[in-house]
C-alpha cells in the first residue's frame, strides 16, 4: 500500500525516477544502432554514409597521390616492380575500407557488445536492480509530528532533488553515446580514406581508435552498473534508534554518496576507454 506522506511520496517518487532512467540505461546498452528506436535513425544515418562514402572515395584518390609524392623520390621509384606493387595494395585495401567501412564498423561494435554480453553472464546481473525506501524509515517517518516533520521536508527537498538531477544526467550521459556512434558513423567515409597515404594514415588509425573507444565505453559503463547494483543490494543502514531526520539524512546522504560515484564513473567512461586504447 502506498503511503500518504508527502515526505515519503517524495523520496519514493525521486527513487521511482532514478529506477526508471536506470532501466533505460540497461536498455540502451544492450540495445544496438540498428533496432534503436525502430530502426529509423539508423535508416538515416546509413543513407549520409552512402552519400559521404562518394566524397571519401574523391579523397581517397587526393591522398594516395599526396603519398606518391611524399614517398617517392622521382618518377623511377614508382616504375620499379615492387615500389608499384606497394602503392597498388596500399591503395585497394584503402579503397576496401571506404567502400565496406559501414561493415568494419559494425564488426567493431557487435566484438564491444559480444564484451558486454560476457560481463553481464559473468556477473549475473541482466538488469538493473531497484533502489527502494527501507519499511523501518518509512514508519519512522509517518510516526512524525507536524513540527517534527518540518526539518524531514528540507532534507527530502534536497536529497529528492539530488537524486532527480543524478537520474538525467546518467541517462544524457548513455544517450551521448548513442549519439557519437551515429556521428561516427555518418562520416566514417571521409577519415577512413586517409588510409590510401602513408603521410596520413595516422588519421584514419586515430578516427578507428576513437570508434573503438566510444563502443568499448557500452562495456565500462555496465562495469559501473554492475558495481552499483551491489552497493543497491545492501542499501545503507539505517538507524531505528535516531531521530527520523537523522536517519532520513544519513540514509539518503550514503545514497546520494553511491549514486554520485555510480555517474562519476559513467561521465569518466571516455577518459577511462581512452586510457585503455592508448589514443
Amino acid at each position: 500500500m502506498d503511503s500518504d506522506n508527502w515526505v515519503v511520496q517524495n523520496l519514493e517518487n525521486a527513487l521511482n525516477t532514478w529506477n526508471t532512467k536506470m532501466a533505460e540505461v540497461w536498455s540502451l546498452l544492450t540495445t544496438s544502432p540498428q533496432s534503436f528506436k525502430g530502426g529509423g535513425i539508423w535508416h538515416v544515418i546509413v543513407q549520409i554514409n552512402g552519400a559521404v562514402k562518394g566524397i571519401g572515395l574523391a579523397l581517397l584518390v587526393l591522398f594516395f597521390l599526396m603519398g606518391v609524392v611524399k614517398t617517392c623520390g622521382n618518377l623511377a621509384d614508382v616504375k620499379r616492380p615492387e615500389h608499384a606493387l606497394k602503392l597498388f595494395i596500399r591503395f585497394a585495401i584503402a579503397k576496401g575500407v571506404v567502400t565496406y567501412g559501414l561493415d568494419l564498423m559494425l564488426a567493431l561494435f557487435d566484438i564491444a557488445q559480444g564484451a558486454m554480453r560476457t560481463i553481464m553472464n559473468a556477473s549475473g546481473i541482466g538488469s538493473a536492480t531497484k533502489t527502494t525506501l527501507p519499511s523501518e524509515m518509512v514508519t519512522a517517518i509517518e510516526d512524525c509530528g507536524f513540527f517534527e516533520s518540518i526539518p524531514l521536508w528540507a532534507v527530502t527537498l534536497i536529497g529528492s532533488l539530488f537524486i532527480t538531477v543524478m537520474s538525467f544526467i546518467i541517462i544524457l550521459t548513455v544517450y551521448g553515446r548513442f549519439f557519437r556512434l551515429y556521428m561516427y558513423t555518418a562520416i566514417a567515409p571521409i577519415p577512413l580514406s586517409t588510409f590510401a597515404g602513408q603521410p596520413t594514415q595516422s588519421v584514419g588509425v586515430s578516427f578507428l581508435k576513437n570508434y573503438a573507444g566510444v563502443c568499448l565505453e557500452g562495456a565500462i559503463i555496465v562495469l559501473a552498473c554492475i558495481i552499483f547494483s551491489k552497493f543497491a543490494a545492501s542499501p545503507p543502514v539505517v538507524d531505528k534508534d535516531a531521530a527520523a531526520a537523522t536517519m532520513v539524512w544519513k540514509y539518503v546522504g550514503e545514497l546520494a554518496f553511491n549514486m554520485l560515484v555510480l555517474v562519476g564513473m559513467v561521465k569518466m567512461s571516455d577518459h577511462l576507454v581512452k586510457e585503455i586504447v592508448g589514443v
